[in-house]
C-alpha cells in the first residue's frame, strides 16, 4: 500500500473527464487534513509500552486502554501487553502502566500498595490539568471542569481534588450548575473536548458568575485544536468527511461534530477502512479525511486505498499547522535506559 504522501496528486494536475455532450464531469478528490494522527501524547505512551516489553519482557500490564484505538490496543496485546480496568488485576510485583489519559492519586496509592512498579505514561499535557486542580484546590478555589463524565482523564484529574471539582459536562450545565462561592472560581478542561463547545460553556458560566477565572494557559491541548481547525477548512469543501478513530476516543468523535458543525453534508466516524459504506459517497465529489490523535496513519493510508478504488484518486493535503514536539518517554524508563544507546530510549519515536 503507497503512502498518503505517495498518493497526494495536486487538484490542478487531475484530469477532469468529459462526456459526449462536452459536459465537464467533476473530478472525484479527497481533501486529506493535516495535522492528523498520533499526537506527542500517544507516540509516547504507545512507545512506553513497547519499551517497557523490550525491557522487562511480557506481560506488561496496563491499566485501561494505553490510548482510545481499538488496533493500537490490539497489536500491543500481539506483543504481550495485558490490559486491565483496575490494578487489583495485576499481580503483585509486576511492571503497570498507567495510560495517557492519567490516574488518580488514589490509583497511583492502590498500585504502591501491592507493589507494583508503576510507569506513568500520562500524557504531560494531562499532567499539567492535574496540577492546575492541585494548586488551584490549595488556594482555596472552587473547580469547574469542563469535560465528559465516565471519560478517563476526567476521572483521573477529577481525583487530584475531589472535594473542589464539580464538572460540567455541556453548554447547557453550565446554565444550573450551583457554586458555593461566585466569587472565587475557576474553570478548567479535559484536554480532547470542542474547542468552540468549551468556550460556549465558558461565556455560559461566566454570566452567570462574572468572576469565574481562567487557567494559566489552554488546557485543551495543542494537537486537539490543531486537528479540529484542519478538519474546519477541509469540511467547507467537502460532500462527506470521514474520520478514522475509535468510539470512545472523544477528539475523533469531536472532528466528527466539528465537520458538521462547517459545512460537510454529513460526516462519519470508523474504526478502519473496513468500516466505509460505500452508500455514504453517493453522490459526493470531494470527501474529507481526518484522522483522530489517537491513530495510526496506517488505518489512514488503508482508508485512502479503499477510496481510491471507489474513483476518489486524486489527494489534497490541506495543512493548517506543523508540529514537531516529542515528549521524553516517562522517567521510570529514562531512569533504567540511562546507558542505552537506543535513540529511542530517552523519547519518542525518530
Amino acid at each position: 500500500m503507497s503512502s498518503p504522501a505517495d498518493l497526494v496528486a495536486p487538484a490542478a494536475a487531475a484530469e477532469r473527464p468529459t462526456v459526449a455532450d462536452g459536459t465537464v464531469t467533476p473530478t472525484k478528490r479527497v481533501l486529506l487534513a493535516a495535522p492528523r494522527g498520533y499526537c506527542a501524547g500517544v507516540d509516547r505512551a504507545v512507545v512506553a509500552v513497547e519499551k517497557a516489553l523490550e525491557r522487562y519482557g511480557a506481560p506488561v500490564y496496563v491499566r485501561k486502554q494505553i490510548v482510545h484505538n481499538v488496533h493500537v490496543v490490539k497489536r500491543l496485546e500481539e506483543q504481550g501487553a495485558v490490559f486491565v480496568d483496575e490494578v487489583d488485576a495485576v499481580p503483585q510485583g509486576a511492571h503497570v502502566v498507567f495510560s495517557a489519559h492519567g490516574v488518580s492519586p488514589a490509583v497511583v496509592a492502590a498500585a504502591a500498595d501491592r507493589g507494583l512498579r508503576a510507569i506513568d505514561a500520562t500524557c504531560p499535557l494531562v499532567t499539567k490539568v492535574h496540577r492546575e486542580a492541585v494548586r488551584f484546590a490549595r488556594d482555596d478555589y472552587e473547580i469547574l471542569l469542563i469535560g465528559h463524565r465516565g471519560h478517563e482523564e476526567v476521572e483521573g484529574t477529577s481525583g487530584e481534588a475531589p472535594e473542589r471539582i464539580t464538572l460540567v459536562g455541556s453548554p447547557d450545565e453550565a446554565d444550573t450548575v450551583e457554586v458555593r462561592d461566585p466569587e472565587k472560581l475557576v474553570w478548567l478542561s479535559q484536554t480532547t473536548l470542542s474547542v468552540d463547545e468549551t468556550m460556549e460553556t465558558v461565556r455560559r458560566l461566566r454570566t452567570r458568575f462574572p468572576h469565574l477565572a481562567d487557567p494559566p494557559s489552554d488546557d485543551i491541548c495543542y494537537a486537539t485544536q490543531n486537528r479540529q481547525v484542519a478538519i474546519k477548512k477541509v469540511a467547507k469543501q467537502s460532500d462527506v468527511v470521514i474520520v478514522v478513530g475509535s468510539a470512545n476516543s472523544s477528539n475523533s468523535v469531536r472532528l466528527v461534530e466539528v465537520a458538521l458543525e462547517h459545512g460537510a453534508r454529513s460526516a462519519y466516524r470508523v474504526d478502519d477502512a473496513g468500516e466505509l459504506d460505500p452508500a455514504w459517497l453517493d453522490g459526493a465529489t470531494t470527501v474529507g479525511v481526518t484522522s483522530g490523535a489517537s491513530v495510526p496513519e496506517r488505518l489512514v493510508t488503508a482508508l485512502l486505498g479503499r477510496l481510491a478504488e471507489a474513483g476518489y484518486g486524486t489527494v489534497d493535503e490541506v495543512r493548517t499547522a506543523e508540529e514537531d514536539l516529542v515528549f521524553s518517554l516517562p522517567r521510570e524508563l529514562r531512569r533504567d535506559a540511562s546507558g542505552a544507546r537506543d535513540p529511542r530510549a530517552l523519547g519518542g519515536r525518530v
